[in-house]
């Protein structure tokens, strides 16, 4: 479900923020879930394409409230926006502080110099065909400032790390889409999931 998750990344307005609500986490935890039967029975022959439609509200909702298992100790407050034409942004509170204490950093590292728990935003374009995606970055920062492309992949390596996956995930690489989705057709405020 992370990873479904991942797939629709982005950062919420903030009169969205003040109508997430425990029903919008459970209307997308129920979406999620007919997704999984989607997944698990194929379609018929020649039947049209399963569509579930799920929003901003519903999405950001489940993270507050029900999907925080589902995200990894150092991210908090994970809000996610759909900008429309396959654009994403995506916003989170990040411990900056466990991924710089990895390793030395030189004079010129920017996570040299940037400490706690700061606010990251990233944007970008989802683009999903036959079952794979790829997610192409715009633009990101921490604290409103501009960062790197290199530094936003350090976070994500060390965020993303699984026994299966011990590099973690890289953001240029094309990705299998989990529950047999063939498409996401992100659009303002929506995503369209395609099985």
């Amino acid at each position: 479900m992370l990873i479904l998750g991942a797939v629709l990344c982005a950062t919420s307005s903030v009169d969205a923020q003040g109508k997430l609500s425990k029903s919008d986490s459970a209307r997308f935890q129920a979406k999620l879930d007919q997704i999984q039967k989607n997944a698990a029975a194929p379609p018929r022959k020649n039947a049209a394409p399963r569509v579930t439609t799920v929003t901003d509200t519903e999405v950001n909702s489940y993270f507050k409230y029900d999907g925080k298992v589902h995200v990894p100790v150092g991210i908090a407050d994970p809000t996610l926006h759909g900008a429309g034409n396959g654009r994403v942004t995506g916003g989170a509170i990040v411990d900056l502080d466990a991924v710089r204490t990895q390793k030395r950093r030189s004079w010129t590292d920017p996570l040299r110099y940037l400490s706690g728990r700061l606010p990251i935003t990233a944007a970008g374009t989802l683009t999903t065909q036959n079952g794979i995606g790829r997610f192409q970055l715009e633009s990101a920062e921490i604290s409103g400032v501009p960062v790197p492309k290199s530094l936003l992949q350090e976070l994500l390596s060390y965020y993303s790390k699984t026994p299966e996956r011990p590099a973690g995930i890289k953001m240029d690489d094309p990705f299998t889409l989990p529950s047999a989705i063939r498409e996401i057709r992100i659009g303002e405020g929506t995503a369209a999931i395609v099985q």
